[in-house]
């Protein structure tokens, strides 16, 4: 697998992803952020976009992340938003965030070694940072049940009663996603 960042917002970079393969496809094709890649064999399997927060220079945040239909579950997502995230904050930002809806992506970024920072958006999404608060592995569970409050698939209901009290799952490499 090759991970690489395609270019900066002020770049302008394009992906253009099948929308039956990759979920949010069409917010590839907005200029406004930058996107990093994942690719085996020459062909795009994830796609991150991610921008510079508004009001506050040292942080940007991942926007959208997508996996090909297929190759979810494979670790591909962790492992390409731990590398965009290590290329960001070598240099551009102190600090990457993320907000995610849904208990799978809460794990996965868990796993590309973002922690809960225990505050949420106005659309009830768990905002997540990079380096991870010192208190993130004590409170993964407590984000994880958060989700509880929610219209939840049986999947994702499953998922976290599984999780729930197990504590975060093991962290990405970034050297293995380089």
């Amino acid at each position: 697998m090759e991970y690489e960042v395609v270019g900066d917002p002020d770049e302008g970079p394009t992906l253009e992803l099948d929308w039956r393969e990759f979920a949010y496809a069409g917010k590839f094709v907005m200029s406004n952020t930058g996107k990093a890649v994942a690719r085996e064999d020459g062909e795009v399997v994830a796609a991150v976009a991610f921008n510079a927060d508004r009001t506050d220079g040292d942080v940007w945040w991942l926007r959208y992340v997508t996996v090909r239909e297929g190759r979810k579950g494979e670790g591909v997502g962790p492992r390409l938003c731990a590398f965009t995230a290590a290329a960001l904050l070598d240099g551009r930002a102190e600090r990457v965030r993320i907000a995610v809806n849904n208990p799978f992506a809460y794990h996965a970024l868990h796993k590309a070694g973002f922690g809960w920072t225990g505050r949420e958006t106005g659309i009830a999404e768990l905002v997540l940072e990079r380096p991870a608060p010192a208190d993130a592995a004590a409170s993964y569970g407590e984000g994880l049940v958060r989700y509880l409050d929610r219209d939840l698939s049986d999947a994702e209901e499953a998922f976290v009663e599984e999780r729930r009290d197990r504590g975060p799952p093991a962290r990405v490499d970034v050297d293995e996603a380089a």
